[in-house]
């Protein structure tokens, strides 16, 4: 993508599935991978920020060293600067993985439909990265030490269940009798050795030592050691009669060690039941009908996923000066919660299966409700506190939704000619219900009862201010026209605001869509088919940092590089984006933050595969010993066909990460945790990828 980024990746899988006599099967899958990744650390905030209007060359013609604005000094950056920078520049990153489930099935002799089956799992995964820069790469100051940093993960993973299965038909009855107990524990390691002034390029991170032993850092808070274990115990009984009438019910108990003590376990029971009405004698005469199928269930499911130890509370330690001397403190860096506990929900649905006119049309409709206890989620604390944030079951929720999905088959290989579709829908409304402070509103964390947990708490903009518009003075005293205008929720008297603009003004606005889904498609003729997924969403709010002025490129300021955008002039008075200069809030133009959000509906065509299947019956593919041989080309992530945002900024609507990962977020407005953003990380890639699949 940029200059110095590569990354690379080697898989290798193997499955194993063999039985041994009548009562014994056994089975291993194995997934591998190997991958290295280059230049991380390379943004491109920079490049963006830089002014398009200072001039990166000397007179002679050279490269400056570095480029001046009105507030920045920065690192000149090039394709052939960086590519030049030799050992005076690393980003190394080396990872491995290795997934690997290995079963064995035992049938009880003399007992028929009785077996044992245990599975065994192992995971891991590890990573080394090593970063360097030389003396003043990438710095504004020529002579800025360099500094290495060696970087080294662990994580592994096992886990044992046991399984036993009675399954058994007694004429028309059909019954499955399920036990589970399994065991999983999860290990992880984290350090981090970072210096300065190393001595020469060439040892770049593998020789840190070489460094003067007071410039080699061993922070306490770059080492990590984590690991956390679950117990599960499982009961379930199926019964069904003439595949017509299903019933099922389970109990299920789980026993997290990341929870507090005497909150560790947690048991929850489902149900569900079927009625397959395309066996009924009724629906013997309705010959379009294939299949109709009634589902009911209700049962809960629970979430531990907390970071281990977030019970406890952690100290961490920091040099500080004392006197003449220089020595370490602790201090807390995690507040503990001895009552942490499970976050576990109650889900019921309706769903309906049917099959139509000799399948040609298949499809499922299901409606669901989730009912979500004791929601486990960061609560941020004010700064005042000295402890940013810590985990804590927060209160209810509700999920409320619709999933509708078809397929068709439209053409059925006529002369050669085949042509299926799919489509899918969903819809889901999610609120809360319940905060466990019992208040209503918890602004600090963008948290309120009655609306989405994906809220954005922020002034809503309405337009801009315009020559003659009333109530400018009363509403922004010193504003000027061709700021942003928003939304104001106070009184009037005799036409005119009792008050100006502030913080009560400020809106609880849903960043959900009101719907999504997909769609797929595939045309074959002879040997050749064409395949086509995409996905569609309307409705949602979409956030892009590169717009909101707090990102620093909107600033419509003159500082720094600016997004291109139609700003308001004078002779521009319908612009989205005001004027340049105008009044400001801190460095940042008023209401800045209202400029990043956007309409979040696109339709997407994700990927196109294109695919030829030769003939097994001619002749150079029979005599190589070759059973089936298909070429395909396929464009993955293929083009936009609507997006507001995409119409204006050229750039993907489908966002491709939680948060920014190069500038500040919006501090309290949206939980940053939970949303996607548009930021500056590397954006997505177009792949076009040629294959050959080869069967002997």
């Amino acid at each position: 993508m940029l200059p110095g980024q590569e990354y690379r990746r080697i898989n290798l899988r193997a499955n194993i599935d063999q039985a041994v006599g009548d009562y014994f099967r056994f089975g291993l899958t194995t997934n591998n991978n190997y991958n290295t990744n280059d230049g991380q650390n390379i943004g491109m905030y920079s490049t963006l920020a830089t002014s398009p209007l200072i001039n990166p060359y000397n007179e002679d013609g050279t490269l400056k060293r570095t480029v001046k604005s009105i507030d920045d000094e920065t690192w000149t950056m090039t394709r052939e600067r960086m590519e030049g920078l030799g050992d005076s520049y690393a980003d190394n990153q080396r990872g491995y993985g290795s997934y690997n489930s290995l079963y064995a099935d035992i049938k009880m002799p003399g007992v028929e439909g009785l077996s044992y089956r245990i599975n065994l799992g192992l995971n891991l995964r590890g990573m080394n990265r090593g970063r360097y820069q030389g003396t003043g790469v990438f710095s504004n100051a020529r002579d800025a030490a360099s500094t290495g940093s060696l970087e080294k993960s662990l994580t592994y993973q096992w886990v044992v269940e046991n399984v036993v299965t009675y399954d058994k038909y007694f004429d028309k009855h059909h019954i499955n009798l399920t036990g589970l107990y399994s065991e999983e524990q999860t290990h992880y390691d984290r350090s981090l050795v970072s210096a300065l002034k190393i001595p020469s390029d060439h040892f770049q991170y593998w020789n840190l030592g070489q460094a003067s032993k007071a410039d080699v850092t061993v922070n306490p808070n770059d080492q990590r050691f984590e690991e956390s274990g679950l117990k599960s115990w499982m009961g379930r009984i199926m019964y069904d009669y003439d595949n017509k009438y299903m019933l099922s019910l389970a109990m299920r108990s789980d026993g997290s060690s990341r929870l507090s003590p005497g909150y560790k376990w947690h048991t929850y029971p489902a149900v569900s039941a079927g009625w397959n009405l395309h066996r009924e004698a009724f629906m013997e005469d309705v010959d379009w009908v294939n299949n109709l199928k009634v589902r009911l269930g209700w049962g809960q499911t629970s979430n531990q996923s907390v970071d281990p130890y977030a019970t406890l509370g952690l100290l961490s330690v920091r040099p500080y000066n004392f006197g003449t001397a220089t020595t370490i403190g602790a201090y807390v860096s995690s507040v503990p919660n001895a009552g942490l506990g499970w976050e576990y929900s109650r889900t019921s649905n309706v769903g309906v299966d049917f099959s139509i006119w000799n399948q040609r049309l298949t499809g499922s409709i299901d409606y669901y409700q989730v009912d979500t206890n004791d929601l486990l989620m960061r609560v941020n604390l004010p700064s005042t506190s000295g402890v940013a944030s810590y985990w804590a079951n927060i209160g209810k929720s509700q999920n409320r939704g619709l999933e509708v999905a078809l397929n068709g088959v439209i053409i059925d290989n006529r002369d050669g000619l085949s042509w299926e579709a799919g489509l899918n829908f969903y819809s889901n409304k999610n609120k809360i219900v319940e905060l466990a402070s019992g208040q209503d509103r918890d602004e600090a964390n963008a948290w309120f009862v009655g609306h989405p947990i994906n809220s954005i708490f922020d002034y809503e903009k309405i337009g801009l201010w315009q020559e003659g518009d009333p109530h400018l003075d009363k509403l922004e005293p010193g504003g000027n026209v061709g700021m942003i205008k928003v939304k104001y929720t106070g009184d009037y008297e005799n036409d005119v605001p009792v008050r100006q603009i502030g913080a009560a003004d400020r809106q609880v606005i849903s960043a959900d869509p009101d719907w999504l889904g997909g769609f797929n498609t595939r045309v074959a003729y002879n040997n050749w088919d064409l395949n086509v997924i995409g996905t569609y969403q309307h409705g949602g709010i979409l956030v892009s940092t590169l717009h909101a002025s707090n990102g620093y490129l909107n600033l419509l300021s003159g500082r720094r590089g600016n997004v291109k955008v139609d700003y308001w002039t004078p002779e521009n008075t319908d612009a989205k984006y005001p004027k340049p200069g105008g009044i400001k809030s801190g460095d940042n133009p008023k209401y800045g933050s209202t400029l990043g959000y956007f309409d979040a509906s696109y339709f997407k065509v994700g990927q196109i595969m294109l695919g030829y299947n030769f003939d097994r019956k001619t002749e150079w593919i029979n005599r190589a010993g070759i059973d089936g041989l298909r070429l395909y080309f396929s464009v993955q992530n293929a083009f936009v066909l609507f997006s507001p945002f995409n119409k204006e900024s050229g750039m993907d609507p489908v966002t491709n990460s939680y948060g920014n990962e190069n500038v500040a977020t919006q501090g309290g407005s949206y939980n940053t945790s939970t949303m996607l953003i548009v930021a500056t990380n590397s954006p997505q890639t177009r792949n076009f990828v040629f294959g050959l699949n080869l069967t002997f």
